[in-house]
Protein backbone atom coordinates (compact mmCIF):
# COMPACT_ATOMS: atom_id res chain seq x y z
CA UNK A 1 0.00 0.00 0.00
CA UNK A 2 1.27 3.24 -0.71
CA UNK A 3 1.52 6.31 2.04
CA UNK A 4 1.00 9.66 0.70
CA UNK A 5 3.66 11.51 2.48
CA UNK A 6 2.03 14.85 1.64
CA UNK A 7 -1.46 15.20 1.35
CA UNK A 8 -1.80 18.19 -1.60
CA UNK A 9 -5.91 18.13 -1.68
CA UNK A 10 -8.71 16.54 -0.08
CA UNK A 11 -11.94 15.70 -2.44
CA UNK A 12 -15.04 15.55 -0.30
CA UNK A 13 -18.39 14.28 -1.91
CA UNK A 14 -22.00 13.44 0.40
CA UNK A 15 -23.94 10.69 -1.44
CA UNK A 16 -27.33 9.51 -0.85
CA UNK A 17 -29.16 6.74 -2.98
CA UNK A 18 -26.34 4.90 -4.12
CA UNK A 19 -26.46 4.40 -7.60
CA UNK A 20 -30.01 5.76 -7.90
CA UNK A 21 -29.61 8.95 -5.64
CA UNK A 22 -27.27 11.76 -5.87
CA UNK A 23 -23.66 13.03 -4.92
CA UNK A 24 -22.55 16.84 -4.26
CA UNK A 25 -19.02 17.69 -2.95
CA UNK A 26 -18.98 20.39 -0.33
CA UNK A 27 -17.90 23.13 -2.60
CA UNK A 28 -20.89 23.14 -4.70
CA UNK A 29 -19.10 22.29 -8.43
CA UNK A 30 -20.09 19.20 -8.70
CA UNK A 31 -23.71 18.06 -7.95
CA UNK A 32 -25.09 15.05 -10.04
CA UNK A 33 -27.63 12.65 -9.75
CA UNK A 34 -27.17 9.53 -10.30
CA UNK A 35 -29.14 6.23 -12.17
CA UNK A 36 -27.84 2.72 -12.82
CA UNK A 37 -25.80 1.97 -16.01
CA UNK A 38 -28.15 0.51 -18.52
CA UNK A 39 -30.85 2.14 -17.30
CA UNK A 40 -33.47 5.22 -18.35
CA UNK A 41 -32.63 7.54 -15.49
CA UNK A 42 -31.44 10.93 -16.31
CA UNK A 43 -28.44 10.68 -13.79
CA UNK A 44 -24.12 9.51 -14.74
CA UNK A 45 -22.71 6.32 -13.01
CA UNK A 46 -19.60 5.93 -11.04
CA UNK A 47 -18.07 4.52 -14.25
CA UNK A 48 -18.48 7.72 -16.05
CA UNK A 49 -17.26 9.57 -13.57
CA UNK A 50 -14.24 7.16 -13.07
CA UNK A 51 -14.06 7.49 -16.91
CA UNK A 52 -13.72 11.28 -16.63
CA UNK A 53 -12.04 11.29 -13.26
CA UNK A 54 -9.14 9.13 -14.96
CA UNK A 55 -8.85 10.79 -18.35
CA UNK A 56 -8.60 14.36 -16.87
CA UNK A 57 -5.95 12.98 -14.24
CA UNK A 58 -3.74 11.40 -17.33
CA UNK A 59 -3.66 14.40 -19.17
CA UNK A 60 -2.62 16.31 -16.11
CA UNK A 61 0.34 13.63 -15.30
CA UNK A 62 1.22 14.26 -19.50
CA UNK A 63 1.60 17.73 -18.91
CA UNK A 64 4.05 17.33 -15.78
CA UNK A 65 6.08 14.49 -17.07
CA UNK A 66 6.20 16.40 -20.49
CA UNK A 67 8.30 18.96 -19.09
CA UNK A 68 10.66 17.03 -17.22
CA UNK A 69 11.06 15.11 -20.92
CA UNK A 70 11.42 17.99 -22.74
CA UNK A 71 8.67 17.31 -24.40
CA UNK A 72 5.70 19.37 -25.59
CA UNK A 73 2.22 18.20 -24.96
CA UNK A 74 0.10 19.34 -28.03
CA UNK A 75 -2.71 21.87 -27.18
CA UNK A 76 -5.50 19.35 -28.31
CA UNK A 77 -4.62 16.46 -26.45
CA UNK A 78 -7.40 13.78 -25.38
CA UNK A 79 -7.93 10.84 -23.70
CA UNK A 80 -10.87 8.71 -24.69
CA UNK A 81 -11.56 6.61 -21.49
CA UNK A 82 -13.51 2.99 -21.21
CA UNK A 83 -14.76 1.82 -18.38
CA UNK A 84 -15.94 -1.74 -17.82
CA UNK A 85 -18.53 -2.55 -15.13
CA UNK A 86 -18.62 -6.61 -15.11
CA UNK A 87 -18.59 -9.45 -12.86
CA UNK A 88 -15.39 -10.96 -11.00
CA UNK A 89 -15.79 -14.21 -8.71
CA UNK A 90 -18.35 -13.43 -6.23
CA UNK A 91 -18.01 -10.12 -6.94
CA UNK A 92 -18.28 -6.87 -9.25
CA UNK A 93 -15.14 -4.97 -10.99
CA UNK A 94 -14.08 -3.23 -13.25
CA UNK A 95 -11.64 -2.49 -16.58
CA UNK A 96 -10.27 0.50 -17.63
CA UNK A 97 -9.00 1.54 -21.29
CA UNK A 98 -7.37 4.71 -22.08
CA UNK A 99 -6.85 6.07 -25.70
CA UNK A 100 -4.77 8.55 -26.08
CA UNK A 101 -4.25 11.10 -28.71
CA UNK A 102 -1.22 13.12 -28.89
CA UNK A 103 -1.43 14.89 -32.58
CA UNK A 104 1.24 15.98 -34.36
CA UNK A 105 3.33 14.35 -32.15
CA UNK A 106 6.07 11.67 -33.04
CA UNK A 107 4.99 8.27 -32.60
CA UNK A 108 8.18 7.37 -29.54
CA UNK A 109 8.10 10.67 -28.03
CA UNK A 110 4.69 10.06 -27.13
CA UNK A 111 4.65 6.63 -26.22
CA UNK A 112 7.69 8.06 -24.09
CA UNK A 113 5.09 10.68 -22.64
CA UNK A 114 2.52 8.37 -22.42
CA UNK A 115 4.54 5.81 -20.56
CA UNK A 116 5.66 8.64 -17.88
CA UNK A 117 2.58 9.57 -17.34
CA UNK A 118 1.15 6.08 -16.65
CA UNK A 119 4.25 5.85 -13.24
CA UNK A 120 3.24 8.97 -12.09
CA UNK A 121 -1.10 9.49 -12.52
CA UNK A 122 -2.56 9.14 -9.25
CA UNK A 123 -5.48 6.63 -11.22
CA UNK A 124 -2.45 4.49 -12.88
CA UNK A 125 -0.63 4.19 -9.26
CA UNK A 126 -4.21 3.52 -7.40
CA UNK A 127 -5.44 0.98 -10.39
CA UNK A 128 -1.97 -0.35 -10.61
CA UNK A 129 -2.25 -3.76 -9.68
CA UNK A 130 -5.49 -4.02 -8.88
CA UNK A 131 -7.69 -3.80 -11.92
CA UNK A 132 -6.96 -4.38 -15.54
CA UNK A 133 -6.33 -1.25 -17.25
CA UNK A 134 -4.68 -0.84 -21.26
CA UNK A 135 -3.29 2.26 -22.25
CA UNK A 136 -3.02 3.03 -26.32
CA UNK A 137 -1.74 5.24 -28.17
CA UNK A 138 -4.24 6.31 -31.15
Amino acid sequence: MTTLDKVLYTARAHTTGGRDGASRTDDGRLDVKLSAPGTSGTGTNPEQLFAAGYSACFIGAMKAVGGKLGIAVPQDVSVDAEVDLGQIPNAYGIAARLNVSLPGLDKDKAQQLVDAAHQVCPYSNATRGNIDVTITLV
